[in-house]
């Protein structure tokens, strides 16, 4: 089971918002499904109305295999199961966008995390070795500090903190957050954005030299929203 499978569902959209809906000759309009946590796009395929009322009822997302031509659950066989956590349609009505939980973190058929992996001029074979796609800036830059800690730069000031370890993290992680409050105090919007940059970042690397993942982080973010207000 993954790690965020405890969390609940989303509120999904009421059926009636297919009627909005703007489909093909084909009956089918194409779906873009994006992970809810960090908003990568993890893959694009076709749904009917029987494939959007199914994964609205369940809370399951069922897509449309055009070469099978019958309804497809995502995951039945693999166990790549994506829980559905919201669904939109764009301005035109004729493309949706699903915010999924991708369970096993692999939404593509090579065993990727994403379909969308390559930029070269000839595609790759995919895999679980396969480039992640394009995240949130956050996420990105979780990405950048793992690697320093998986293949040390020499001269890099990740590296230093890194190596300093908890001594030398933790006491950075104390003076940016002072240095966060007087921006605060001071009232200076950039300052404040700056300096909350340079906390996020000290946060991360000492997640980091902790083995704690920014996705866990996340996670936690998520189950905390819509959590009883604290008194």
């Amino acid at each position: 089971m993954d790690s965020a499978s405890s969390s609940p569902l989303a509120a999904l959209p009421d059926p009636a918002c297919l009627e909005a809906l703007c489909f093909n000759e084909a009956g089918l309009i194409p779906a873009v499904a994006q992970d809810w946590l960090d908003g990568a796009v993890l893959m694009v395929a076709w749904m009917n109305r029987e494939a959007i009322e199914r994964s609205l009822a369940t809370g399951e997302v069922h897509y449309w295999s055009r070469s099978r031509q019958e309804l497809w659950h995502k995951g039945a066989t693999s166990g790549h199961l994506q829980r559905l956590r919201g669904l939109r349609y764009d301005c035109d009505a004729d493309v949706l966008l699903l915010s999924i939980e991708q369970v096993g973190d692999v939404a593509c058929h090579t065993g990727a995390r994403s379909c969308f992996f390559d930029s070269g001029s000839r595609p790759s074979a995919g895999g679980a070795a396969a480039a992640p796609p394009p995240a949130d800036v956050c996420t990105e830059l979780s990405r950048v500090i793992e690697g320093r800690r998986e293949r040390p730069d020499p001269g890099s000031y990740t590296n230093r903190l890194l190596e300093g370890g908890d001594n030398c993290i933790l006491k950075k992680i104390g003076e940016e957050a002072a240095e966060f409050v007087m921006a605060c105090k001071d009232d200076q919007a950039d300052e404040i954005a700056g300096e909350a940059a340079d906390l996020v970042f000290h946060l991360q690397v000492a997640l980091a030299h902790h083995g704690v993942a920014w996705r866990r982080v996340q996670e936690v973010l998520a189950q905390r929203r819509g959590a009883p207000r604290r008194e």
